[in-house]
């Protein structure tokens, strides 16, 4: 199956002037709407291919909108009592479309338990060999399993943070980094990696074992 890039977006707070900005730099080869972020399509002018959720937080004007829009989507329609979040589900969906590198919008905002749970997803689809990244406008977070270079042109803002996902991720070293590392291991529970910042045009991080959080960010 072609290799495609996804788009999903979620029923959490959207800073509108930046997700306008963002989108009229980007393209998606697939749109995946989750339950709320339907209204969040509809403000945005964009069409999505997929709509997936249980439909508790979107209003019925806008549903309306989108079942007689003309052109086909999907509808993955869900009881409200299930085990999976709508999010988990539409990161599902998006795999089943062939999408191997997917952008979560508005997946921060709101309940600060849905967005643990986005976060956790982002492991989900590292281990299912899927790039995934959840944006906003001063943060684009992802997870790591291995090392990454980091160009200073290309970062979502100043500051770097890493934050161990699992127990301990073991053998850390920083370089072209403000503050660098060398064979540091670290575990759950300390904050040593918050806030850094590269030092030059690029720099890297490289480390043995363990899952890594990976937090670009500004004020």
């Amino acid at each position: 199956m072609k290799e495609r890039t996804g788009l999903i977006v979620t029923g959490g707070s959207i800073d509108f002037d930046f997700a306008g900005t963002f989108l009229a730099n980007q393209s998606f080869d697939k749109i995946i709407a989750v339950d709320g972020g339907l209204t969040a399509l509809s403000q945005l002018n964009l069409k999505p291919d997929a709509v997936v959720g249980d439909f508790d937080t979107v209003e019925e004007s806008v549903l309306s909108e989108y079942r007689n829009f003309s052109g086909d989507i999907t509808w993955d329609i869900h009881k409200p009592e299930k085990d999976e979040t709508d999010t988990e589900l539409a990161i599902c969906t998006a795999m089943n479309l062939g999408c191997t590198d997917l952008v979560l919008l508005g997946a921060t905002g709101g309940r600060l338990d849905h967005f643990m749970g986005n976060l956790h997803l982002l492991y989900y689809c590292l281990k299912e060999g899927v790039a995934a990244s959840i944006v906003d406008s001063k943060n684009r977070i992802t997870v790591l399993e291995k090392g990454r270079g980091f160009e200073s042109d290309k970062m979502w803002g100043t500051y770097i943070s890493f934050l161990p996902l699992t127990m301990e991720v073991k053998g850390i070293t920083l370089s072209g980094f403000k503050y660098p590392l060398h064979k540091k291991d670290i575990s759950i529970g300390t904050s040593l990696c918050i806030s850094n910042e590269l030092t030059g045009a690029s720099g890297s991080i490289e480390f043995d074992s363990g899952i890594l959080i990976c937090v670009e960010s500004h004020d």
